[in-house]
């Protein structure tokens, strides 16, 4: 893919003051997006979808589907047109499959390549390039597929071709959406029955889509199985705001006096609303209203309302249902009074960046007490500073430290910023539209 901010560093340079008034719709949910292509692409007919995120990393799951011979009409204005191929008619890519920053690209599309007759290489930008790939090649190898990666189990990854998978019954070690869609859209290729069995529970989107897209499906608690060999009929999907994107609002709100904001037509997910759940527990005023249900996934809208936050203990099974927001979080931790603490989100380390260590590492630098543990934070409360912060190139740290300056008492300048185009396309413009103050350069 060719990513046109390659090269450009830029940088955020937020005022402090400020509060948030006013609605907004946040992009589509990424998640959701990503799968949305996948199983189009895979399913015999035409899929129209409303509401896809044109970001760069969903972005980056259509140019590859098109790499393998899919038609795909769009996006324009969030509209695409899909003219699926069915389970067998995707076509060997000339060269190797550039996923740029997208890890989720990855490790969802190494299980639909697993399970085809040509072989494929897949390859990512350099923080793609240092993103653990053993979780899913293990699985993956059980059920016959053929992965090489890196020594270090890192990326590009060669899937060679093979039409011999079997069905497996999978004890996910860990916490991960991303490990048991990859699982389960293997068990399409596989023969008999392929299940997952996932420690804590994760976001269901792949699930409620294969579902949506007439494809059978035995829930049974923390297990989920589906037999090999079905096949995917085309559907609409009308994609719902992603609750990711939304959060930054979220706390903003809730942090800064004065504010009033109403997040239109977003997902909620039961697996995706741990952050509601937590900044609920903290004291934030959160209603959710005109609760609705489009293509299989509940949608509302959000208002949030500003509040004193006081610090919690996070409580371990909200963790695996708030992961992609604690940068979020930590912005809320440090305005909230007293201390909150989070651990069990070792999973934090591995994401864009080491979201523990560069959050930590930020936050300190803008006068905030953040220690670091293993598997977490401990966070006080109190005054932000100003200051300079490098994002590390991670979109949502970029995006949380942003927030930040709503409550700081002088300007903050987030470097390294370019990668918020992965997520949230025109972040900055709506948070100014609310009544933040952000300046790109």
């Amino acid at each position: 893919m060719n990513n046109p901010q390659q090269g450009k560093k830029l940088v955020f340079r937020c005022q402090p003051g400020g509060c948030l008034k006013g609605e907004i719709r946040v992009p589509g949910d990424k998640s959701i997006s990503h799968r949305s292509i996948m199983l189009g692409s895979l399913a015999e007919g035409t899929t129209h979808i409303k509401g896809f995120l044109e970001g760069e990393d969903a972005i980056a799951t259509l140019n590859a589907f098109r790499a393998m011979g899919v038609k795909i009409d769009g996006p324009v204005n969030g509209k695409i047109t899909v003219q699926g191929v069915g389970l067998h008619g995707l076509t060997k890519p000339q060269g190797p499959v550039d996923l740029g920053n997208s890890g989720t690209s990855m490790r969802l599309i190494s299980g639909l390549l697993a399970g085809q007759d040509f072989d494929t290489t897949l390859t990512g930008d350099k923080s793609l390039s240092s993103r653990p790939m053993k979780r899913i090649i293990d699985p993956l190898s059980q059920m016959g597929a053929d992965i090489e990666s890196t020594e270090g189990g890192t990326p590009p990854l060669r899937i060679k071709g093979t039409q011999t998978l079997n069905g497996i019954e999978y004890q996910m070690p860990m916490a991960s959406a991303q490990v048991k869609s990859s699982v389960l859209l293997a068990g399409l290729y596989a023969k008999g029955t392929t299940c997952v069995t996932e420690p804590a529970p994760t976001r269901d989107h792949t699930e409620r889509m294969l579902s949506g897209f007439g494809y059978s499906l035995d829930r049974q608690g923390a297990k989920v199985c589906l037999q090999g060999g079905g096949k995917l009929i085309a559907t609409d999907i009308d994609i719902p705001g992603d609750i990711s994107s939304a959060t930054f609002f979220i706390v903003g709100a809730a942090i800064t006096p004065g504010s009033d904001v109403t997040l239109m037509h977003v997902g909620i997910n039961p697996t995706r609303i741990g952050v509601i759940n937590i900044l609920r527990l903290m004291g934030a005023d959160i209603s959710v209203d005109n609760e609705r249900d489009i293509g299989g996934e509940p949608v509302a809208d959000i208002r949030v309302r500003s509040s004193d936050l006081h610090g919690i203990v996070i409580p371990l099974d909200q963790v695996p249902l708030a992961i992609d927001e604690f940068p979020a979080i930590f912005i809320a931790a440090a305005c909230a009074q007293g201390e909150t603490v989070l651990a069990g989100a070792e999973e934090l380390r591995v994401k864009e960046s080491d979201r523990i260590q560069v959050m930590a590492d930020a936050l300190t630098n803008v006068g905030v007490d953040a220690q670091p543990t293993p598997d977490g934070m401990v966070i006080q409360g109190g005054a932000i500073q100003g200051g300079e912060v490098d994002s590390r190139g991670d979109h949502r740290i970029a995006m949380a430290m942003s927030i930040a300056a709503l409550r700081s008492n002088a300007p903050i300048t987030i470097n390294d910023c370019a990668n918020v185009n992965t997520s949230f396309p025109g972040f900055a413009e709506k948070a100014n539209n609310l009544g933040h103050n952000i300046s790109v350069k």
